[in-house]
């Protein structure tokens, strides 16, 4: 029923147990064949030479992983530490300025990185949706966006654009489409802002402030211009109490995980082996499910850590960043699946929550499901498999909304005020054990490969029913109630006075003496949840 319902603490004891079991088991089957296929052929071209110390080779499959934190990390934390200094002097001398010098920094960082033609590549862009800013028409500013985006995921455009760039360092390809990438992003935001300005128009200025911010250019998070507009243009630079002692913490905590997941990588080569069809075919059905969960949780943590590093960036230059996204561990609702909160952000405020509006209408929802995930699919580049796992997302996300209003409806609001709040709970449990398997079976086929999603499903559903199924949903339901258990001692901890029930009505004076009292419905559908909502009102994590 409601978030407060408890379980007793000794079922949670063995739900502990079987999670923690369950998880030792996969680790030690990853290590093993980590260990006794050193010499596998598809290990050759992915597992190469590490901290010699070790004595183990290292998984380098995740060639964005490596970019930031091996073979770019020096240029990555030279180009950081600039804008830090430069940034702080800025903030002593004339902090009235500082959004000026950022920007000019970002410029010559930019121009530094690429040269003059892909700066004066991604100017052109930003005057050209300046100027039908102006307009003030909010279909002209998404038409002009969306197709300038497509012009750097559709061919022919991506290489008569890409042909202005000289140079052929190896970083050259990332940084040229994730600056375009971002860049039409942030000029849309600023775009429909200003649609949405009552009085004038912002300056070109403002946009380009905005656009060339050095820590969000190349890999983002995006800030919608809002925040960012207010953000950046607060005269106030007095920080919290303890606020520098948080980010000293953040910043160690991440260095502390990029060093952990290098030393797991000597030891698990999880990355490698999904793209060995033929040794995935052989091992058990646990190990393979177990390792598609893994897969989704390192993307998470890599997430995670990427944005985190910009973000205490930012936090130094006084701004609220987009928060790291939720564990996938986490998350049994559609809604809150998002691995880019700054682009989920996005997406809600300019074109899930404009059409959306209060989420209770099944049309309305389905039409800003389907713009959304349409706009999701321009950002990811069209292909086969984005186009499944927008549809497929798309569906789940409308499902649940279905779900939530057929179960609104008698007789199941009847039924679940006749059973207690803790079998409500372990009802709800099981519902959402499937939904969360629903959401990692998509996420695989978009994070891995095709077949790799395709293998797991078979093995999951058909091919290990009914043991290996029940199996690993009893083990996903004993996570999903541990993870309602700490939401529920979240909310006790934001709201200790639960509240009070309502005094009892008292009969008419021309009734009968008996006393009638009025029992409020406790009733709250966990489906409710995963309609769709603004994150950034959501409740913090």
């Amino acid at each position: 029923m409601g978030i407060k319902a408890a379980l007793p603490r000794y079922e949670l004891y063995v739900y502990n147990v079987v999670l923690c079991l369950a998880m030792l088991w996969t680790t030690r089957w990853i290590f093993d064949v980590s260990s006794s296929n050193s010499n596998r052929k598809t290990f050759k071209t992915t597992v190469q030479p590490g901290w010699s110390y070790f004595g183990r080779k290292m998984d380098t499959a995740d060639i964005e992983w490596m970019m930031w934190f091996s073979t770019f990390r020096e240029h990555i934390i030279f180009a950081l530490s600039g804008h830090v200094l430069f940034a702080k002097i800025c903030s002593m001398l004339a902090p009235q300025y500082k959004a000026v010098v950022y920007m000019a920094y970002g410029m010559l960082a930019v121009f530094t990185s690429m040269g003059w033609a892909y700066l004066t590549l991604i100017l052109s862009h930003c005057v050209l949706l300046y100027s039908i800013s102006l307009v003030k028409l909010r279909w002209l500013c998404y038409a002009a966006g969306l197709t300038t985006l497509a012009t750097f995921k559709m061919e022919p455009f991506i290489s008569w654009q890409a042909g202005f760039v000289s140079g052929s360092f190896e970083l050259r390809p990332i940084l040229f489409y994730g600056g375009c990438g971002f860049t039409i992003m942030r000029c849309m935001s600023f775009a429909l802002d200003n649609c949405e300005r009552k009085d004038g128009n912002y300056s070109i200025l403002e946009l380009l402030k905005y656009n060339f911010y050095l820590p969000f250019f190349y890999f983002g998070p995006i800030m919608t211009f809002d925040k960012f507009y207010i953000q950046v243009n607060n005269p106030n630079l007095t920080r919290k109490e303890g606020e520098m002692w948080n980010i000293s913490i953040q910043a160690l905590v991440h260095l502390a995980v990029i060093t952990i997941v290098a030393i797991i990588f000597h030891f698990m080569y999880f990355l490698t082996i999904p793209s060995d069809m033929k040794l995935l075919k052989h091992i058990s059905d646990w190990a393979l499910i177990g390792l598609a969960y893994f897969t989704l949780v390192y993307d998470w943590v890599k997430a995670a850590v990427m944005f985190g590093v910009i973000n205490t960036v930012s936090r130094l230059d006084h701004l609220d960043p987009p928060r790291p996204p939720k564990c996938i561990t986490m998350l049994y609702v559609f809604s809150e699946t998002h691995f880019d909160r700054g682009i989920n952000d996005w997406l809600c405020k300019y074109v899930y929550n404009y059409l959306g509006g209060k989420h209770d209408n099944v049309l309305d929802e389905l039409i800003a499901s389907l713009c959304t995930f349409g706009v999701a699919t321009v950002w990811l580049g069209p292909s086969w498999v984005v186009f499944i796992w927008a549809f497929l997302n798309c569906f789940g996300l409308n499902f649940e909304l279905w779900t939530a209003k057929f179960f609104t409806m008698e007789p199941f609001v009847s039924i679940e005020m006749a059973i207690s709040e803790s079998m409500s709970r372990r009802i709800r449990g099981v519902l959402n054990t499937f939904n969360f398997w629903t959401i990692v079976l998509y996420n695989v086929l978009a994070l891995s490969s095709l077949d790799f999603a395709k293998l797991v499903a078979k093995r999951l559903l058909l091919k290990g029913f009914p043991f290996t199924t029940i199996t690993v949903m009893f083990v996903t339901y004993c996570l999903i109630q541990l993870i309602k258990e700490m939401e529920r001692s979240q909310a006790l901890i934001d709201d200790p006075d639960p509240i009070p029930p309502p005094a009892p009505v008292p009969p008419p004076t021309n009734a009968p003496s008996t006393t009638t009292t009025t029992v409020p419905s406790t009733t709250q559908i966990d489906a409710a949840a995963a309609q769709p909502v603004d994150t950034n009102k959501e409740k913090a994590e």
